[in-house]
């Protein structure tokens, strides 16, 4: 994600800490007492009010022996000796008593928090609409109106999703430490302010306040990097210029703009995973946390929003953050309001007669058509009414849309014109040279998320493309694995030494099927890297080679990180996913008993985690404990009947004990719970040709090949049992798209020049 932060605006850390050692926390009273301004405009902001006490001033919400049903559920709210409380289901889904203690943000909805005796504050799943009543709120609403949540989901209110010192606090807290323990496994979460305050942003101040009370009263503007702060926030030395008013858009005229301001935010505006604990200030995000990539749930493949993956990811894909601006320059950082209101905010930059006019946005003045965030900035709901926009403000790319099915703002008005139609109205407009027709990654992600042919080329391509954004080079590189081409090895060799260390952390982590001695010679010096991210990925990916590959030097390297590496992880030892990390690392170590030990801990953490019961029977299997492996997928199954990798698991368990009609059997139903599973439809392929039925396993495969058309295995075994029926021509036409997908494949095109014998000299 962090596309160019280091080519084009240059990170600028503080200055070192005082002698005197590490600053502290000073609140909000200290830094007030000078910057009245700034915080009065912050009292009114929804920073101020990110989580509060519950009491008279902050509930929103109406606890008069209000009433909602949800599902079959009836929920009263209520006061009792002037608190809060709600009578709803619990944990064993009985219907109690529980206190509310604090509030959770303001608007458009507000939810509530509730103690429990093991140190977690649960969120409730209903929230208050704090919208007027004539917009559709004040009302009880429920976050999943169409699912019904039992207690024994990690979505229910009392499940793990909705744990409050994971899921939510660091972002609405200051200085917030979780302080969990895993043996007792409960909390004793502390704070320094319960709100997202101003050292929440700024770092500990009381260094700065030391500065301070020292200075002179009247002293001159002290230069930056001397006030006693870890990071620099201010404003960088320089301004925007409209330097060519042809063009209409204002440049940056200075020195490189600091990236400071966009790491502290992407901390919270991030859909991210967090690598240290605590935060250290004044670093780069990479350092501190991992940002998501434009997965497919989470993203279009053009890069527009889809799941809740706030601002950061999009944001980092756009041409005004490369060309260096920053959240503040649209955002007033204290109060949060936008800077100017309307278009005015854009009109900072973009000249209005340029772009404020029909002959840019084609459509009536002052309508909402011509606001320049309906095309620029579209909104997507989340939470069932809160409205967010996405920050890559891209042009309206209808073309994409026709050739990928992504959505484009010209269909969400012109719903009875197709998006062709749209596409040519923009032509028509702006002419074929336009921002609308330049190269997008869009349909290289599209071909690696379809498995399509085009896949491998078209991914190398976006990988090495310095015009594309980082998070979209990222991205390609995580799916190019997939597709083994002669472009694919060289477009991750050169992203290895990328200069957006998103890019380098991706392309070490696409290494690690290569032979051990490539892996050494391409990973070993992220061992070094400046950048935690990168470090992590480079020991992640040499954790399987032995270590008699590496020198002395390299072994000392991969040590230092790896301790790095399981710490990362160590961050997270609340939520049974970062132990299952670790098990799996440990197995690539050839730690099998640290990788069991991790797995129990995470099904102390939660007994019913599927995923970690399934590794656990495949560890189990690998040590020649297939009985306790049997019993560990029964529970499973039981947990969880439609888990498809279960089935799949429990399936290979009964070839393995000879019981091939059970196996099919289990097989079978792991495909069709999961149809998007190359890897599942194979193996059932496979086990159907085993067991004597070779015309349904090529009937599988067939399917699954026109799915996934790019899919090696899938390819291999038709040729192999077409073939083996005595069906050259068969074989041939599958060979063939096998030999387009490995043009330097020896024994492919062998195998293509003998089949073309056998069936008479030509492919059908």
């Amino acid at each position: 994600m962090l596309a160019v932060l280091a080519t084009v605006v240059g990170y600028q850390r503080g200055e070192a800490l005082p002698p005197s050692g590490a600053p502290t926390f000073v609140g909000l009273a200290k830094c007030a007492g000078c910057h009245q301004k700034e915080a009065n405009a912050y009292r009114g902001s929804d920073h101020a009010r990110a989580m509060q006490p519950a009491n008279e001033q902050t509930v929103l919400g109406d606890f008069a022996n209000a009433r909602f049903t949800h599902r079959g559920v009836t929920s009263t709210f209520f006061r009792r000796d002037g608190k809060f409380f709600v009578h709803t289901d619990g944990p064993k889904g009985k219907l109690r008593d529980f206190e509310v203690t604090h509030t959770f943000g303001i608007t458009p909805l507000q939810q509530y928090l509730v103690p429990f005796p093991d140190g977690r504050l649960q969120a409730l799943g209903m929230a208050w609409d704090t919208r007027p009543k004539a917009q559709g709120g004040q009302r009880w609403f429920h976050l999943y109106p169409k699912e019904t949540l039992r207690p024994s989901d990690p979505l229910h209110w009392t499940g793990r999703e909705q744990t409050w010192n994971y899921q939510c606090a660091e972002c609405h807290s200051t200085d917030l430490r979780k302080n969990f323990d895993a043996a007792q496994n409960r909390y004793a979460t502390t704070w320094a302010e319960l709100t997202v305050s101003c050292e929440a942003c700024h770092g500990p101040g009381s260094a700065h306040v030391a500065w301070a009370e020292k200075r002179p009263s009247g002293a001159p503007k002290a230069p930056s990097g001397t006030t006693g702060f870890v990071v620099r926030l201010g404003r960088d030395e320089g301004s925007w210029v409209m330097k060519d008013r042809q063009h209409g858009i204002a440049e940056w005229s200075g020195a490189p703009r600091s990236t400071a301001e966009v790491d502290a935010c992407a901390r919270c505006h991030a859909r991210r995973r967090p690598i240290t604990d605590p935060y250290p200030y004044g670093r780069p995000f990479l350092d501190t946390h991992v940002p998501a990539l434009l997965d497919t749930v989470l993203y279009h493949a053009d890069g527009q929003i889809l799941e809740e993956v706030f601002e950061y990811g999009s944001f980092v894909q756009s041409r005004m953050f490369r060309r260096g601006v920053t959240c503040s320059d649209c955002h007033e950082p204290h109060g949060l309001g936008l800077r100017a209101a309307g278009n005015g905010v854009c009109a900072q930059c973009h000249l209005t007669a340029k772009f404020d006019t029909p002959d840019h946005h084609r459509h009536k003045p002052g309508s909402d058509a011509a606001r320049c965030v309906t095309c620029h900035m579209p909104e997507r709901t989340y939470m069932v009414v809160d409205p967010r926009r996405d920050h890559s403000f891209q042009v309206p790319r209808p073309d994409l849309s026709a050739a990928v099915g992504t959505p484009n703002v010209c269909s969400r008005c012109h719903r009875d014109r197709p998006p062709k139609w749209a596409a040519k109205q923009i032509v028509r407009w702006y002419g074929p040279a336009s921002h609308a027709r330049r190269p997008h990654f869009a349909p290289a992600l599209d071909a690696g998320r379809r498995g399509l042919v085009t896949a491998g080329k078209a991914l190398a391509v976006v990988a090495t493309d310095q015009d594309q954004p980082g998070i979209a080079r990222a991205t390609a590189l995580a799916l190019l694995p997939e597709y083994r081409s002669p472009a694919s090895l060289p477009a991750v060799e050169t992203a290895i030494n990328d200069v957006d260390p998103l890019v380098r952390s991706t392309a070490l982590a696409a290494i690690e099927t290569l032979p051990p001695t490539e892996q050494v010679r391409l990973a070993a010096p992220g061992l070094r890297d400046p950048v935690r991210a990168v470090r992590l990925a480079a020991a992640h990916a040499l954790a399987g080679v032995p270590r008699q590959t590496l020198s002395a030097e390299q072994q000392a390297n991969f040590d230092s990180t790896l301790a790095e590496l399981i710490a990362s992880e160590t961050v997270n030892a609340d939520r049974p996913e970062a132990h299952l990390n670790l098990a799996n690392l440990y197995m690539r170590l050839g730690r099998a008993a640290d990788a069991e030990a991790e797995l129990r801990t995470a099904l102390a953490l939660d007994p019913r985690f599927v995923p970690a019961l399934v590794n656990l029977a495949d560890l189990l299997r690998a040590l020649g404990r297939d009985a306790d492996g049997e019993r560990a997928l029964e529970r499973a199954l039981r947990v969880a009947p439609d888990s498809a990798e279960t089935l799949h698991a429990l399936g290979l368990l009964r070839v393995r004990q000879g019981r091939r009609a059970e196996a099919v059997a289990l097989l079978r139903r792991a495909a069709q719970r999961q149809p998007d599973s190359t890897r599942f439809a194979y193996v059932y392929a496979v086990a159907l040709y085993g067991t004597g039925d070779p015309a349904g396993a090529i009937a599988v495969l067939e399917e699954t090949h026109k799915r996934r058309p790019a899919d090696r295995d899938v390819l291999t075994a038709l040729v192999s049992y077409l073939r083996e029926r005595g069906d050259s021509r068969g074989a041939l036409r599958y060979a063939e798209r096998l030999a387009t997908l490995t043009p330097g494949d020896r024994e492919v095109r062998s195998l293509v020049e003998s089949l073309r014998r056998q069936a008479g000299g030509t492919s059908p």
